[in-house]
């Protein structure tokens, strides 16, 4: 008889619970929070196995490359669906949602998350770092403004070694102010070169992979940005058509429909962010400083005039990621009479 196991998982233990093809529990306990021995688990309690079933969380990567490579079938579920299933239960313990993912694993009232390679999230882990490393950088850039406002210093608009001028310039000449300002500069000028180092990294690995070398002949998309939805979608027959890389990214609106109301709302902004910024951040720079001629900047002008420049922007974001995956998968190089 068919078997299915249903994965609580948590940071050191990890409740199991095994059922038969009708939903009989035959089995449930609890083990080490690991590959290895949740596989030895199920070998011993689910030897007819059939499909295992986790929620998504922040082991779940791991632990799925770890039990697909031990010869586990195991599909990930999205924690939003799982909790849809569970939150019907009486009472929530470790126990009881293993059952309840068990079952849910069993019907198939569900659709598997795609697990991206461990490759792939090792880049992500570049980027991210990158992108929290910007964020503090910006966050100790205003620090020094707003400290400075504090004594009547207000400081001209300037970035980089201008800013680092300025700051030096105008600190006011008090030995405590003088010491906590430039402790703050020394901050500021380490997350530069920081930052400095991960853009190189990222070059790096652009220019040492095909797909994103494809990416980069796009106008408005560098390194960062072909890096970045590369490694987001990181197997692109995943897709089975153009049009779904705009729900995935986030960047189709939300609709509610119920009797008489219809309403189209702003972007989902579903998946990760980073790369939907950088794409929008793609599609402004295509729209407002490419000065070569391009039709897909074309068609992102008419629409801009017709639309207003936000809205154009986020559509061109659509666009570009749909222009990214076609490239990549077609193995071409943009032309700029196509849009």
């Amino acid at each position: 008889m068919d078997q299915y196991v249903g994965l609580d998982v948590s940071q050191k233990l990890t409740a199991i619970c095994v059922i038969d093809q009708d939903g009989k529990q035959l089995w449930r306990g609890n083990c080490a929070t690991s590959p290895a021995s949740i596989a030895a688990v199920l070998q011993q309690r689910a030897p007819r196995l059939q499909r295992a079933g986790m929620e998504t969380g922040p082991l779940a990567v791991w632990l799925y490359h770890g039990l697909r490579r031990l010869g586990v079938p195991i599909d990930c579920i999205h924690a939003r669906h799982a909790h849809a299933a569970l939150a019907s239960q009486l009472n929530k313990t470790d126990t009881n949602d293993a059952h309840g993912i068990a079952q849910l694993t069993r019907t198939g009232w569900y659709r598997p998350v795609e697990i991206k390679s461990m490759a792939s999230h090792e880049v992500r882990l570049l980027l991210r770092a990158r992108h929290k490393l910007v964020g503090l950088r910006t966050a100790m850039y205003n620090q020094i403004r707003g400290t400075l406002k504090t004594f009547g210093v207000v400081l001209a608009a300037g970035k980089g070694l201008t800013f680092e001028q300025l700051v030096l310039s105008q600190t006011p000449r008090s030995s405590l102010i003088q010491h906590v300002i430039h402790a703050l500069l020394d901050t500021w000028r380490h997350l530069n070169l920081q930052i400095r180092d991960f853009d190189k990294a990222i070059a790096r690995l652009a220019n040492t992979s095909h797909v994103c070398r494809r990416l980069m002949t796009v106008p408005g998309v560098g390194s960062l940005t072909a890096v970045a939805f590369a490694s987001a979608v990181d197997d692109p027959a995943r897709f089975k058509r153009l049009q779904d890389i705009g729900p995935y990214l986030g960047l189709t609106p939300k609709k509610y429909q119920s009797g008489d109301v219809d309403r189209q709302g702003s972007i989902s902004k579903t998946g990760g962010p980073m790369t939907r910024q950088l794409l929008f951040e793609a599609a402004s720079i295509l729209i407002t400083r490419l000065k070569k001629e391009c039709a897909l900047r074309q068609w992102a002008l008419e629409l801009a005039s017709r639309c207003g420049l936000r809205k154009a922007t986020v559509a061109t974001a659509r666009k570009l990621a749909t222009v990214l995956l076609t490239l990549w998968r077609q193995d071409k190089d943009f032309v700029p009479g196509s849009a």
